[in-house]
């Protein structure tokens, strides 16, 4: 996440009008032409950090050394959008072969909805990382503000389930489509949360996943929410970019619309007794406050919902708190949660 994005409503539709207009024409160059268009990003293909770990320090997701026996398939398409925009996902695998069906970790990168790649140095490690551990790890991008705001990019992330999910990827991919997860850090902990708690009923159908683990996500975006933990004008800022939402010291409130989307994009509010067990890491002085992380549990809990919070001793922010202690807690985690 960067805190020099702030960003207001003006701002923000004023940038939705020119992203449609320049993706109305490109959708028309690209129905003559017959290609998709591409994903835009701002980190280029296998670039450096996405901002989640800041600077060139040796923490979090950065000790780990990749094996050279992980094997990696990047850039495998995974669904067209309607406007046009192309999505792709890494897959990551144990270079062990085995007959049997392996559980899934679909990681979703952070960078305040606005920036990031699923192939940035660090995520590539944490990709890396969950194949090590004897998953098949999906790494996925997915559509940024200001091109797309909420919920285009849950749509993105449960669209990347439903074709992990498919029987015939998941046969391709030798994955046991009832064993998926998620994880997720920073604005991708948000976007894991609220697709991990969408939805009720079986763990092994449609966009269902069996076990959440969010790191350090701004997971309580109503105005109320935010308040309450004195968010700052930068975390408001970026929330308001996300959703298309009034931004603090606009002279504009929130209408019917705005009420609807920050209950939306807030996951406890979507959580009843049917979901997957949740693990929450968050550093206890970071940027985004540890309030946000101690209420979702809170109301995770009070729906029913199995959760655990591990509060770090920690200014350090989403993959950035992935030591090696952490990282054995997530895939403890995780294997027990997809046995």
């Amino acid at each position: 996440m960067n805190p020099n994005r702030s960003t207001g409503r003006r701002r923000a539709r004023r940038w939705a009008a020119a992203a449609l207009a320049t993706a109305v024409a490109l959708v028309g160059i690209a129905a003559l032409s017959g290609f998709h268009l591409p994903l835009e990003r701002v980190d280029p293909p296998g670039g450096g950090a996405s901002g989640e770990v800041e600077g060139g320090e040796i923490i979090g997701i950065r000790t780990f050394d990749a094996p050279d026996d992980v094997l990696v398939d990047a850039g495998v398409e995974y669904a067209t959008t309607d406007d046009g925009t192309l999505l792709e996902l890494d897959v990551c695998r144990p270079a062990v072969s085995t007959v049997d069906a392996l559980p899934a970790v679909i990681s979703v990168h952070g960078g305040s909805w606005q920036r990031g790649a699923k192939d940035n140095s660090d995520w590539r490690r944490v990709c890396q990382w969950l194949a090590s551990e004897g998953f098949v790890a999906v790494s996925i991008d997915y559509r940024l503000v200001p091109d797309a705001v909420f919920p285009s990019q849950l749509d993105d992330v449960q669209a990347a389930i439903r074709w992990l999910r498919d029987p015939e990827q998941a046969a391709l991919q030798g994955v046991d489509p009832a064993r998926i997860g998620i994880l997720g850090g920073s604005a991708g902990g948000q976007l894991a949360a609220l697709a991990g708690l969408s939805g009720s009923g079986p763990l092994d159908a449609d966009a269902r996943v069996a076990a959440v683990v969010e790191l350090s996500g701004p997971v309580g975006l109503t105005s109320a929410d935010l308040a309450a933990d004195g968010a700052s004008t930068w975390l408001q800022g970026i929330v308001a970019a996300y959703l298309d939402c009034p931004a603090p010291g606009s002279d504009e409130v929130d209408d019917d619309g705005c009420l609807e989307r920050r209950a939306a994009a807030t996951p406890a509010a979507q959580a009843d007794p049917s979901d997957p067990p949740v693990l929450v890491l968050h550093g206890d002085a970071e940027l985004i406050p540890l309030s946000q992380s101690q209420r979702f549990v809170d109301e995770l809990a009070a729906a029913g919902v199995d959760a655990e919070l591990e509060v770090l001793p920690s200014t350090e922010h989403s993959i950035g708190l992935l030591d090696g202690a952490q990282r054995e807690l997530v895939a403890a985690f995780l294997r027990a949660a997809l046995a």
